[in-house]
């Protein structure tokens, strides 16, 4: 007999290694999985960005977002993961109220010469989350990319990308995307999403940099009125807008924890990063509800074919902050609201003559602040971490000042990098250039040698 149950218990043990085996590898796919997945956002960026430039300066437009790409992967590995770790509590590297920040545990979980950023095989989470992570930054970057084509210079272009996705977005999301962040434990601050802590940064650094780089050439008339300068290739940018769908469906996936493993929040159900309840039968409700209230909203209110294709996007955004817990009618209506704000932000911003060549600013950065403090306005009184008693909640308040954190994370290192290169004299290409078109004079090289005549343009 005691043979037999000595033999039951070694079963059993070896069942619950097997079970945590499989566990971990699951948990190891499901993130790595999410990595193409956001890479097919990049796919979309570039036919998006391409499809908005005129056939004279395609190939920059598409240069400047794969170079950005490439430059912020090394630059995140080397400073950018650790920055998360180590200023959620603030800048004085200090531990958090659950001791998974401050500089002794960067030192431990994101030092870019430590075993842990290696191929240590007893590791089977560190490469992949900042895999994600990584995509994160590549997103954030690329968001302000669209907004600054056909007349930003490519280095200027390339350091202010790493400064914005390898720094601004990694601090902003340490304070507010981090069970340990200031934001979350003392304000309550909800951005399951990140409308916050990637779109409203990565919009409103694209503001400061335009407020120095200036409108291209043609853009407004000499009372202020604007014109109208059409990409070369509106069905690229459709196609490019829904690949950004696709992508996000990634980026999403990636805001959950997977359960069951030594750094879950729960060992039988996915959470959000705060700890907090959520399932991908959720998420999937509110991602459609979303995408198609920004659809039909932009439709609506414009018939515009370009704003209509940025609802889908807008839609999303609107929504982020609080995907994990709306009720899918709700997505829907806040994701109309936000598309029908746009043509109106945007329209504003051309008034006090800035050019935002795709609408970024607008798509994510005042859809951003309008998806943080929905959940401010219709989620007050949510849980904002997990716990029982004393935990903080969500408020109108929380929101409001989450949000103008973000924005001054993303204004204020867009404005003051883009001044440093602009009285460098070195941001903008000289006049000359844009005229004749980036491709021809920086790249140099033509997207189509065989044909397709140039678009008209004002300045032509």
């Amino acid at each position: 007999m005691e043979e037999q149950l000595a033999k039951l218990i070694e079963e059993v043990a070896a069942l619950k290694a097997a079970n945590a085996t499989g566990n971990t590898v699951a948990a190891e796919m499901y993130y790595y999985i999410t990595i193409p997945l956001m890479i097919l956002i990049h796919v979309g960026f570039l036919g998006y960005e391409m499809g908005a430039s005129r056939l004279k300066n395609v190939l920059a437009s598409g240069i400047k977002n794969i170079l950005a790409f490439a430059f912020m992967i090394p630059t995140f590995y080397y400073f950018g993961w650790f920055v998360y770790w180590v200023f959620p509590n603030g800048l004085d590297f200090s531990a958090g109220p659950a001791a998974i920040s401050g500089w002794d545990y960067a030192m431990g979980a994101a030092n870019p010469v430590g075993e842990v950023m290696g191929p240590h095989l007893a590791d089977n989470a560190t490469g992949v989350f900042w895999g994600a992570f990584t995509l994160f930054a590549c997103t954030t970057a690329s968001i302000m990319s669209g907004s600054v084509i056909e007349r930003i210079r490519m280095v200027p272009f390339v350091i202010l990308a790493v400064l914005l996705g390898s720094f601004a977005w990694v601090v902003a999301a340490a304070w507010g995307w981090h069970a340990d962040g200031w934001l979350v434990t003392k304000w309550g601050f909800h951005d399951f999403g990140a409308a916050g802590v990637v779109h409203m940064i990565s919009g409103f650094f694209a503001l400061g940099v335009l407020l120095h780089l200036g409108p291209r050439i043609g853009k407004f008339n000499a009372d202020g009125t604007a014109n109208h300068i059409g990409g070369h290739n509106l069905p690229l940018t459709a196609i490019g807008l829904l690949l950004i769908i696709v992508g996000f469906w990634g980026f999403l996936m990636a805001c959950l924890i997977y359960p069951g493993e030594a750094w879950s929040w729960s060992a039988t159900e996915f959470t959000t990063i705060y700890g907090t309840p959520i399932t991908l039968s959720a998420l999937s409700f509110n991602i459609l509800m979303g995408c198609a209230g920004g659809i039909i909203g932009a439709w609506a209110i414009t018939r515009d074919p370009f704003w209509m294709m940025s609802g889908a996007l807008g839609g999303i955004i609107s929504c982020a902050s609080g995907l994990d817990i709306w009720w899918p009618p709700m997505a829907f209506a806040i994701g109309f609201a936000g598309a029908c704000i746009m043509p109106y932000s945007y329209r504003m911003l051309e008034k006090w003559g800035i050019d935002d060549a795709v609408g970024a600013v607008t798509v994510h950065g005042t859809l951003g602040a309008w998806g943080v403090i929905s959940v401010g306005i219709f989620a007050s009184g949510y849980p904002a971490l997990s716990g029982d008693a004393g935990v903080p909640v969500t408020s109108f308040v929380g929101q409001f000042v989450g949000m103008i954190v973000m924005f001054l994370c993303g204004f204020v290192p867009g404005y003051l990098g883009a001044w440093i290169f602009s009285a460098l004299g070195i941001l903008r290409v000289p006049e000359s250039a844009e005229i004749a078109g980036l491709d021809a004079t920086k790249v140099p090289s033509q997207a189509f040698p065989e044909g397709i005549g140039p678009s008209a343009h004002p300045a032509e």
